[in-house]
């Protein structure tokens, strides 16, 4: 180690100051320099001595000059490119905070919006490299790095460049080449030469699925066996390892992991396009539980009067309604409202007159013009409780009735007119 460190300084001179090494693994180590002109801090990638030796140079610069040009947010760009005798080298910017690998080391399965959220920036990036014809065939947690709240993508288009470089002698570490075992599409690990940008897709769905269930699709399998799982294997329902996750966040991840690349999405703005979908515009996902629903309408001031209102007209309909009931139940019998003929007459709740009503009133009158000829009470006029039309003559005392002067008295009946 201290041998490619005393190495690789040499061959710098004295642009760059090496200060450590971070690590490395698959195409190259990494080690942390300060550029001495500009007192930065940048990122040195040192490519396998054995790999660089069956490489061209000249077309590995071709390669890495395109994948220079791409400038977005979410990709960290390549500053230089280099080399002497067995070493090969290229730079970029000194990225504060952690690789999305570290973080799934160390927490597992990922919340929802946050899995979502770092997908966005994923998909924005391989958007715009792909509309410029740049593949980066290597997407996985450690090229992801984690900067606050944004995902920066690393080593774009660096094993395209490693691959088109390599000589015909370089058959025993295609697969190194090429990428990494656990997030290679099928046809990457068939080695077809005619891969294109939907084999990032099937990385990056590879990625998600580790993302939201804590584990990539054809985990525990030796190297030999991922890609044979990639190619035969069947990926065990997302749903399956984490059945809480949104439907269509799940459907999303098993479609970019078809076997077949024309089952896949076939641009990364259709991934993107879908995932800016399921967040809301706090950056959190949209849940559709009626709960949550429920309370996130009436977060609204419009929203919280408007239901306000509907359960105070809820509330006067359901009293009135048993206003009514505690009357209907109260009342011994219906009592008819006298009214002139040719009117609508009316019960005493406010309903139309109906049969039954009717033959309730007569029974009621026949009721009340037996008590009164056993009371024997008169008024002398027309009874105005409208009790079936009788009239009452007389001083209204018994045997004093004008009628028949013997005192009695004198009851004649009538039509109402």
């Amino acid at each position: 180690m201290a041998e490619l460190s005393d190495r690789l300084q040499a061959v710098l001179g004295t642009t760059y100051r090496i200060e450590r090494e971070l690590g490395g693994g698959g195409m190259s180590r990494v080690f942390v320099a300060e550029e001495t002109k500009l007192a930065r801090h940048v990122v040195i990638k040192v490519l396998p001595p054995d790999l660089a030796l069956e490489m061209r140079m000249d077309r590995f610069n071709r390669e890495i000059q395109l994948s220079a040009s791409l400038q977005h947010p979410h990709i960290v760009p390549l500053l230089a490119a280099g080399g002497a005798d067995d070493l090969l080298y290229y730079t970029m910017p000194f990225v504060e905070g952690e690789a999305l690998r570290t973080r799934l080391s160390r927490d597992g399965e990922l919340p929802v919006k946050d899995a979502v959220r770092i997908l966005k920036d994923v998909a924005d990036a391989l958007a715009y490299a792909h509309a410029r014809g740049v593949v980066h065939r290597d997407i996985k947690p450690d090229n992801v790095l984690l900067s606050g709240h944004h995902a920066v993508v690393a080593d774009f288009g660096v094993a395209k460049a490693v691959s088109q470089a390599k000589t015909e002698s370089g058959l025993t570490s295609v697969g190194v080449a090429l990428g990494t075992p656990a997030y290679m599409a099928p046809e990457q690990a068939a080695g077809d030469p005619n891969i294109d940008h939907r084999a990032d897709i099937y990385a990056f769905g590879a990625m998600a699925y580790e993302m939201l269930t804590g584990r990539a699709p054809f985990a525990g399998l030796a190297p030999h066996q991922m890609l044979a799982a990639h190619v035969t294997e069947p990926v065990v329902p997302v749903t399956d390892r984490r059945p809480t996750l949104p439907p269509a966040l799940a459907e999303l991840v098993m479609a970019c992991l078809a076997k077949n690349p024309a089952d896949r999405p076939q641009r990364a703005e259709e991934i993107l396009q879908a995932l800016e979908g399921m967040a809301t515009p706090s950056g959190s996902v949209a849940i559709t539980s009626p709960v949550a629903t429920v309370r996130n309408v009436l977060r609204r001031p419009r929203n919280k009067v408007l239901a306000v209102a509907t359960l105070a007209i809820r509330h006067t309909r359901r009293e009135s309604r048993r206003d009514r009931a505690v009357r209907r139940a109260r009342r011994t019998r219906p009592r008819a409202l006298a009214g002139r003929p040719g009117r609508r007459a009316v019960t005493q709740s406010g309903r139309r007159r109906t049969p039954s009503h009717r033959f309730a009133d007569a029974r009621g009158a026949a009721v009340e013009r037996s008590h009164r000829r056993a009371i024997g009470a008169g008024t002398g006029s027309r009874d105005r409780r409208g009790d079936g039309g009788i009239r009452r003559c007389g001083a209204g005392r018994r045997g004093l009735g004008p009628a028949d002067g013997n005192g009695a008295r004198c009851r004649r009946s009538y039509r109402p007119r």
